[in-house]
């Protein structure tokens, strides 16, 4: 089964935050801070014209990421 990841969202879907992975502790500290935790749900809002950033709607508020930051986040 393989999992799905925030980068591979539409514009307007939601979901929520299984996990947010990461090798990279510093990385994955800042994106758990920005409210990215387990069971919070985020929308997609939009992408920037090439596709990359992307913002989404999380706890009430616009939040960009990149989509590299966003394939660390798993989402159901």
């Amino acid at each position: 089964m393989s999992k799905t990841t925030l980068d591979q969202l539409k514009v307007g879907q939601k979901a929520k935050v299984v996990a947010v992975n990461g090798l990279n502790t510093s990385l994955r500290r800042r994106l758990l801070d920005m409210g990215l935790t387990p069971e919070t749900e985020v929308e997609i809002m939009r992408f920037a014209p090439l596709g990359d950033p992307m913002e989404l709607k999380v706890r009430g508020y616009a939040l960009t990421i990149r989509k590299d930051d966003a394939k660390l986040i798993e989402v159901a």
